[in-house]
């Protein structure tokens, strides 16, 4: 048959196509930018993945020397000083073994892309010529036009995330269940979505999103929000253990 023939990201697509028609029509096309957004995503998680470069072996110039619990290629990504949920010590990374006072970048939303770009260029990070023109933009556009209030979609308070868990099992099994597994198990060298989800459902936002740096995994971010939401409320009811 032809469908044996299908790799498991084209069956995605299928499946996206399929499941999210209905819901595509009922809000505006997304944005012609979306794919570079979503590739922004990627950027701001692991940098170095996304465009095969040598992972960094020294420690970051400006993680802070209180936080000794982080070292060497931690240190250079975005997420690890500004959070997944984009807020950096006013957020998740408040605490914890991130924890560097460092601020988030909630406040270049909506903002100028260029000024981003200096920034990531400037003494602080140091990032000039380390990636080219295109990755800049791509950061850059994810920053002043990808960012998501997670509030909305995620209690902080227990990290409990407010979707459909109806809606995120049918979404999961057609879009998700093929790489991941019916009980969220795949691929074996990472831990149970279902563990993961609970205890950061911030980054489980932000790869859905986004998709995951250096593999296949399909970025959502063209879809309604809401779909996002749902799968990663399915998710906190998967198997922890």
């Amino acid at each position: 048959m032809w469908t044996t023939k299908l790799s498991v990201h084209k069956l995605a697509i299928l499946a996206v196509s399929a499941l999210a028609l209905p819901a595509l029509l009922a809000v505006s096309p997304a944005g012609a930018d979306e794919g570079a957004i979503a590739r922004g995503g990627k950027l701001y998680d692991k940098w170095f993945k996304v465009i095969k470069a040598p992972k960094p072996a020294d420690t970051h110039m400006a993680w802070p020397a209180s936080n000794t619990k982080k070292k060497g290629n931690a240190t250079h990504r975005c997420k690890s000083c500004h959070g997944w949920d984009n807020l950096g010590k006013d957020g998740a990374y408040a605490s914890g073994s991130y924890k560097t006072g460092i601020p988030g970048v909630r406040a270049y939303a909506d903002g100028n892309a260029a000024d981003v770009i200096a920034i990531m260029k400037d003494k602080t990070h140091g990032y000039s010529g380390k990636m080219a023109d295109k990755d800049f933009s791509d950061l850059a556009m994810f920053v002043t036009k990808g960012q998501v209030d997670m509030d909305k979609y995620i209690d902080r308070s227990n990290k409990k995330a407010m979707g459909d868990t109806g809606k995120g099992m049918e979404y999961y099994n057609t879009l998700c269940i093929n790489c991941h597994g019916a009980k969220g198990e795949l691929p074996k060298d990472m831990d149970l979505l279902g563990k993961l989800s609970n205890k950061n459902p911030w980054e489980i936002m932000h790869k859905i999103l986004n998709g995951q740096p250096g593999e296949g995994m399909p970025a959502l971010r063209a879809l309604p929000i809401s779909v996002t939401a749902d799968i990663g409320a399915y998710l906190q009811t998967l198997p922890k253990e």
